[in-house]
C-alpha cells in the first residue's frame, strides 16, 4: 500500500471513529436537552397555573384583608363591636360615593377616636365621615382633616355637647367647606389657622361664625398660621388696649364685643384710615404689630366681613361639603372602589370559612419551624437535599441553554459556509479566466524566438529522458555494429567526464550535509519506513539528524546507484544531499 493511500485510509478511519463517538455524545446531550426543556415547560406551565390561582385568590381577598387590618387598629382602642360594624358600613358607602379607599376611611377613625374620647355608637362613624368628606372637597388628606376635627372639637366641646355631637360636626363640616370656598383657601391652610388661634376666641365668647370670618378674611393676604397668630395677638391685647384708649371692648356681662363693634369704636376714634402716629398709638395700646396689622386689614372692608359672618352663620348642615367633594370624583374612581367594596363584602363573609384553613397553614409553619429547632441535623440534611435538587435543576437548565447556543452557532456557521462557497465560486471563475490568459501568454511565447529556444530545451530534456528509459532496446539495436561501437566510444568518453563531475558534486554535497547536521537545519518530516496495516497502531519515528539526512545516509549505505552500459559502469557512491534529493523528487513528479 502506498504511503499516500495509507495516510488517506488512516484519516478516514480516524474520522469514522471520532464522528461515531461525537454523534453518540451529541445524541445523548440532545436527548437530555430536549427532556430538560420539556420538564421545564411542564414546570413553568404548572407554576404559572398555581401562581395565577394564588394571585387571583390574593386579589380577591386582599381588599377584605386590608379592611380587617384597619378595623383591628380601631378595635385596639376598645371600640365596641356595634361601633365597628357601623364604621364598616359607613366606610363602604363612602368609598363608592367618593371613589376613595374604604380601609383608609377606617384608619382615619383611629386618630379621631384617639383625640375625641367618649364617642358612642354612630358618632365615631359620623366624625370620620365628615373628616374624609372635607378632605376630598378641601383638596387635603384625611389625616390633616381628621386632626382638624379633633382640634375643633377640643375648642368647641361645650357647643358640641349642647347641640349634639353628630349635628355639631355636620354643621362644622358645612361651615368649613363654605369658608374654604369663600376665601379661596384649602383644608391644610384652614386647619393651620385654627391650630395657631387655639381656644382664645372661644374663651372670649366669640361665635364660631365670626371666628371663621375673621380668619378667612385674613387668609386672603397671608397664610393660615399667620392669620391665626395675628388674631391671637389682637385678642390678647384687647383688654389692655381699652384702658389706654379710653374705650370699652366688653358688654354688660363682661364678654368681649364682636369684631365689628370693636372696629366701629376704633373708627370713631381714629377715622376710617390710620396714619403713622395713630398706628404707633394702636401698637402701644395692643402691644404688638400683629394686632395693628389685623385692625388695618379688617377696617378697610368691614362690609365684606359682615357679609361673611352672616353667610357662615346660616349654615346648619354638611350639604356644601358633600357638594364640593362630589365635584372632585370621577365615575371611573367610583367604579374602581365599588368593585373593591364588593370584594370586601364577599371577603368579610368568607372570613369565617377561610380563617380555620389559613390558621391551620400558619400553625403548620410554626410546627415546621419548631421541628427545625428541635432536630437541627435532620433539618440540615433536608436542606442539602433541597440544594441538590436545585443544583440539578440549574444544571439541566444550563444544558438546555448550551444546546440552544450550539444550535444558533450551527446556523451562523451555515451562513458563513454559504458566503465562503460564493467566494470560492467567484475565485474559480476568476482562475478560469486566468487560465485562458495563460494559454494566450504561452501561445505568444511560442511565437517568440525565446519561446522557441525554451521549447527546444524542453524537447531535448524529453529526448534524453526517453533515451535513458529505452536504453536497453537502443543498445541491442546498434551496439554490435561498427558505427555503433564508434558512437559508444564517444559516449564512454562523455560518461567518464560526467562521472568525475558527479564525484565532485557528491563531495561538495557531503560537506554541506555535514554542516547542516551540525547546525540542525536538515530535519524535515518524512513518511514511515514501512507501511503498517490499517489495524496496527499508527506511529511516527523521526531519525536523529533530520529525515532528509537520514534518507541520504540510507541511500548511501544500501544502494550503489549503478547503471551499466555494455561493459562500462558509472559508480556514484557519494551520498545524495538534501538539495539533490529534492530535485530528484521534482523530476519524478
Amino acid at each position: 500500500m502506498s504511503a499516500k493511500l495509507q495516510k488517506l485510509t488512516f484519516s478516514v478511519g480516524l474520522l469514522d471513529r471520532v464522528s461515531k463517538t461525537a454523534r453518540n455524545i451529541q445524541k445523548v446531550m440532545g436527548g437530555m436537552a430536549s427532556s430538560s426543556q420539556a420538564a421545564f415547560t411542564q414546570i413553568g406551565t404548572g407554576a404559572a397555573g398555581m401562581a395565577g390561582a394564588g394571585f387571583g385568590l390574593y386579589k380577591f381577598i386582599n381588599p377584605a384583608e386590608q379592611m380587617r387590618q384597619a378595623l383591628g387598629e380601631v378595635s385596639s382602642l376598645d371600640v365596641d363591636a356595634d361601633t365597628i360594624k357601623e364604621l364598616t358600613n359607613k366606610a363602604l358607602l363612602y368609598s363608592i360615593k367618593y371613589g376613595r379607599a374604604a380601609d383608609g376611611f377606617v384608619r382615619s377613625s383611629y386618630d379621631i377616636q384617639s383625640s375625641i374620647s367618649g364617642l358612642q355608637g354612630m358618632e365615631l362613624a359620623a366624625f370620620t365621615n365628615v373628616g374624609n368628606v372635607l378632605a376630598v372637597g378641601g383638596k387635603s388628606d384625611a389625616g390633616t382633616m381628621t386632626n382638624y376635627m379633633g382640634t375643633m372639637y377640643g375648642i368647641f366641646k361645650n357647643h358640641a355637647e349642647k347641640m349634639g355631637k353628630v349635628q355639631w360636626v355636620e354643621q362644622l363640616a358645612g361651615q368649613t367647606a363654605t369658608a374654604i370656598q369663600m376665601f379661596k383657601t384649602d383644608g391644610a391652610k384652614w386647619a393651620g389657622g385654627w391650630t395657631a388661634l387655639g381656644a382664645n376666641a372661644e374663651a372670649a365668647g366669640i361665635k364660631i361664625s365670626e371666628q371663621m370670618a375673621v380668619l378667612g378674611t385674613l387668609q386672603s393676604t397671608m397664610s393660615g398660621s399667620e392669620a391665626g397668630t395675628k388674631y391671637k395677638s389682637f385678642l390678647a391685647g384687647a383688654g389692655r388696649a381699652q384702658d389706654k384708649l379710653n374705650l370699652s371692648f366688653v358688654d354688660s356681662e363682661g364678654n368681649m364685643l364682636g369684631m365689628l363693634d370693636i372696629l366701629g369704636k376704633l373708627k370713631g376714634k381714629f377715622g376710617d384710615t390710620l396714619n403713622l402716629a395713630e398706628s404707633d398709638a394702636l401698637k402701644e395700646a395692643f402691644g404688638s404689630d400683629e394686632a395693628v396689622s389685623l385692625i388695618k386689614l379688617l377696617m378697610s372692608d368691614t362690609m365684606g366681613l359682615a357679609e361673611s359672618m352672616d353667610k357662615l352663620g346660616k349654615v346648619t348642615g354638611m350639604e356644601k361639603a358633600a357638594q364640593m367633594a362630589a365635584h372632585m370624583v370621577t365615575p371611573l374612581q367610583r367604579v374602581g372602589e365599588g368593585i373593591k367594596a364588593v370584594a370586601i363584602g364577599f371577603g368579610m363573609a368568607l372570613n369565617p370559612a377561610l380563617d380555620p384553613f389559613i390558621n391551620g397553614m400558619a400553625d403548620a409553619a410554626a410546627g415546621v419551624t419548631q421541628f427545625s429547632m428541635d432536630f437541627p441535623n435532620i433539618t440540615k440534611w433536608i436542606g442539602y437535599g433541597v440544594l441538590s435538587v436545585l443544583g440539578l435543576t440549574a444544571a439541566m437548565g444550563g444544558l438546555a441553554m448550551i444546546v440552544g447556543v450550539v444550535r444558533l452557532a450551527t446556523i451562523g456557521w451555515g451562513m458563513v459556509t454559504m458566503v465562503a462557497t460564493g467566494i470560492a465560486n467567484a475565485a474559480s471563475f476568476t482562475l478560469g479566466i486566468f487560465k485562458a490568459v495563460m494559454w494566450g501568454v504561452n501561445a505568444a511565447m511560442f511565437a517568440n524566438p525565446i519561446g522557441l529556444v525554451i521549447l527546444g530545451i524542453t524537447a531535448l530534456v524529453g529526448a534524453v529522458g526517453a533515451a535513458i528509459y529505452w536504453w536497453d532496446d537502443l543498445k541491442a539495436a546498434f551496439l554490435d555494429t561498427s558505427w555503433g561501437k564508434s558512437i559508444m566510444s564517444v559516449i564512454e568518453w562523455v560518461t567518464g567526464g560526467i562521472s568525475g563531475l558527479f564525484d565532485t558534486l557528491g563531495w561538495v554535497a557531503n560537506g554541506i550535509g555535514s554542516v547542516m547536521d551540525m547546525v540542525g537545519l536538515s530535519s524535515t518530516p518524512s513518511a514511515p519506513a514501512s507501511s503498517p496495516s490499517l489495524d496496527a497502531a499508527k506511529q511516527v519515528a523521526v531519525a536523529p539528524g533530520g529525515v532528509t539526512n537520514h534518507i541520504a545516509k540510507t541511500v548511501a549505505s544500501n544502494s550503489s546507484n549503478q547503471r551499466t552500459i555494455g561493459t562500462q559502469e558509472i559508480h556514484v557512491n557519494t551520498p545524495v544531499d538534501a538539495q539533490t534529493l529534492r530535485e530528484l523528487n521534482w523530476l519524478e513528479a
